[in-house]
């Protein structure tokens, strides 16, 4: 099986590198009509024309698909049958590891994830090349584009990071075991995800590139990029999110978030993904910022490789980086191809990128947008410019300077407010400009309602007053946010309501039906308020964070603690074993007043195959709050278990919020209802196929 897996990918790496050279051959040939040397080579005796070579082209991108498939399959089935003659299986599997975590040994190294992130290009290749037809010229450039991405990535795990290697010498009866912080349920679902983001976003970046290069006409290439873009940017979020409540369940430090490199990694072409959504609505409604956009989704491609380079290279030190290695030169090299075809395309063709209209009034959807979009890139750029300090302090001062998290809160804590701000005023601002009249009318809802939460959350203990204090000022963003969340919800409800209300005068249906029959006919926009309404009640759960708790206290049988309205009682604590780890745990109970609400079991495992531990945590969840429970090991005077103890207010609205986020775009993606129904009825009046006379008697 492995000499199987590195032939696929010997084959795959054949077939895309010649989508590449004939696509790109075919392509200049039908543009300039000179038939090169290239062509001539390629063609051969066939006599082809630049169209059935470009054919060809596509029909290897699509066979690539197959053998890179076949080279992860092999990969995968090393690791099921435990095969650990091959050297990268040896490393990250065992036989005692379980059945859905041989499967994610896939990507918990460097080498299989190099082969995932192949695996999953050709994925996207193979569905972007099957749907050509949809522009054929333009699928040719994308597919063409989408080769040499892939060739780059089939070369890397080819060459300097094969994960066929085999052991060399007396092959091990058994392996070195997967990394304990991966044997966790969410890891088999988070990594794939976020490579589905990362990938996914070479997509509309080879559209944006094939357009730019062919001046394409018109808005077309964002139409046919827009689900592209929005079903990566949810594979995306998706992932961040996962990887967020992986962290909050297994690294038992209390939280979600800790502006880990590798963290802001994924955050950078997300921030700039989220950006480049909101701005082509400028570019499709008036034929604005084509060079803005044009460069969004450049840079968002990039980043997206820039976080690969980040993860492998060793440049970051982080708990979900791989090792350090030499293939971050492979990376650098490649950016830096990017970014020279990306400048120098532009440059030639920037005149091909004008817009049709200025902007006509700061206050007027465009500015909101505009406004959007700098707030976005501000984050994106704070959150780099952290991320790259302690690698560019090494290198010129001779030490590494870290940046911590108080940095980026200080920065991204008051950029966040103010984009939540602008969430909600972009419903309410019109097209072109906005009267005073309308603003006065469309602000006093959603006015009313964040003064009233405002006033409201104080004698709760969220005092706008703790800004003056260092220590307070979390609070103090904490109430502002609580306020705007206000506003934006009803921003939001009010857009839904006065739509709604028209049907229903129409109609006669009640308002609910009405808003979801408005929802339909308009899936993009209204799906798009839902993701707003998602990422607000994330918001809210981030802003219960200024007011966690916590205790720790070492405890014997019996004794207890209290955290705020939980009194935590140790009814006793032991220990197990299996042939996969050694674990440690206390049995919990929790009382509220003299109330049982719950029992808790927080554990400690040491897993055999690399002897290091690892945190499982227990924790209590209400839409209000989450007691959330560790076992930190034992007291070595007194041999008695010691147990942390957080109450993170909120939380919960967190993942909730992520859901109705997922919600709200697949609602997006969803065609029209009036769309959809034109398109039945003009089926429908087509004339009925003729039958043929020597059929007709069958």
């Amino acid at each position: 099986m492995p000499a199987f897996g590195a032939f696929a990918l010997l084959v795959a790496l054949a077939l895309s590198g010649y989508n590449l050279l004939a696509g790109a051959v075919a392509l200049r040939q039908l543009a300039t009509g000179a038939r090169g040397l290239l062509y001539r080579i390629l063609v051969g005796g066939f006599h082809m024309s630049p169209e059935r070579l470009a054919e060809t082209a596509r029909r290897a991108g699509i066979a690539s698909f197959f053998a890179t498939a076949c080279a992860a399959f092999a990969l995968v089935w090393a690791a099921f049958t435990n095969d650990f003659s091959v050297a990268y299986i040896a490393e990250h599997s065992n036989r005692a590891l379980d059945l859905k975590y041989k499967f994610a040994a896939l990507w918990s190294g460097q080498e299989g994830s190099l082969l995932l992130w192949a695996f999953l290009l050709s994925a996207y290749g193979f569905v972007l090349r099957v749907r050509h037809k949809v522009d054929v010229k333009l699928t040719a450039y994308a597919s063409t584009i989408l080769a040499g991405i892939q060739v780059f990535f089939l070369l890397l795990v080819n060459v300097a990071a094969t994960p066929f290697s085999l052991v060399q010498g007396a092959i091990p009866p058994d392996g070195n075991g997967l990394n304990p912080l991966l044997q966790y349920y969410e890891m088999v679902i988070h990594p794939p995800m976020l490579y589905l983001g990362y990938v996914g976003f070479s997509v509309p970046f080879a559209f944006a590139l094939g357009a730019l290069m062919m001046r394409y006409p018109g808005e077309k290439w964002i139409h046919i990029t827009r689900r592209w873009t929005m079903v990566t940017w949810l594979f995306l979020t998706v992932g961040i999110f996962l990887g967020m409540h992986w962290a909050y369940s297994v690294l038992g430090w209390g939280g979600y978030w800790g502006w880990d490199p590798v963290e802001n990694a994924s955050l950078m072409p997300w921030l700039t993904g989220t950006a480049f959504l909101h701005s082509v609505m400028m570019q499709e409604k008036r034929g604005m910022m084509k060079s803005w956009n044009v460069w969004l989704i450049f840079s968002t491609f990039m980043l997206a490789i820039l976080g690969t380079l980040l993860t492998r290279s060793g440049l970051v030190s982080s708990v979900h980086a791989f090792a350090q290695s030499a293939i971050g030169t492979w990376f650098w090299v490649f950016l830096v191809i990017t970014l020279a075809i990306c400048t120098f395309t532009y440059i030639l063709h920037r005149d091909h990128l004008k817009s049709d209209h200025q902007l006509e009034s700061l206050v007027s959807r465009e500015s909101s947008f505009l406004f959007n979009n700098l707030v976005l890139l501000a984050a994106c750029f704070t959150v780099l410019w952290g991320t790259l300090f302690p690698v560019l302090s090494e290198y010129v001062q001779g030490n590494r300077v870290t940046v911590s998290a108080p940095f980026y809160n200080r920065v991204a804590v008051p950029i966040g407010v103010f984009l939540l701000f602008l969430t909600g005023i972009g419903p309410i601002l019109a097209w072109r400009s906005t009267s005073i009249k309308s603003i006065r009318r469309n602000f006093v809802a959603p006015g009313i309602a964040a003064l009233i939460v405002a006033i409201a959350i104080i004698p709760l203990g969220v005092h706008p007053w703790t800004i003056f204090t260092t220590d307070g000022q979390g609070a103090f963003y904490a109430w502002i946010t609580f306020a705007m969340a206000a506003f934006v919800l009803t921003a939001i409800f009010a857009e839904f309501y006065k739509g709604g209300k028209v049907i229903r005068q129409k109609s006669g249906q009640n308002l609910f039906v009405s808003m979801v029959q408005l929802t339909r006919r308009n899936t993009r926009r209204y799906g798009g308020y839902i993701v707003h309404f998602g990422i607000v009640l994330i918001f809210i759960g981030i802003g219960g964070q200024a007011f966690n708790q916590s205790h720790e206290q070492t405890m014997s049988y019996k004794e207890s603690f209290v955290l705020g309205p939980y009194r935590v009682e140790c009814e006793d604590f032991s220990q197990d074993s299996n042939p996969n780890y050694d674990t440690e745990f206390a049995l919990l109970n929790v009382y509220r007043g003299d109330r049982l609400v719950t029992k808790l079991s927080p554990e400690l495992r040491v897993y055999a195959a690399t002897q290091q531990p690892s945190t499982i945590v227990a924790n209590h969840s209400t839409l209000i709050e989450d007691l959330y429970v560790i076992y930190a090991g034992k007291d070595p005077a007194t041999g008695q278990p010691v147990i942390k103890a957080f109450l993170n207010p909120l939380v919960a609205w967190i993942w909730i919020g992520l859901i109705v986020t997922i919600i709200g775009t697949g609602i997006a993606l969803v065609p029209n209802m009036s769309a959809a129904i034109a398109a039945q009825r003009h089926h429908a009046t087509l004339p009925a196929e003729p039958v043929a006379a020597g059929r007709a008697g069958n």
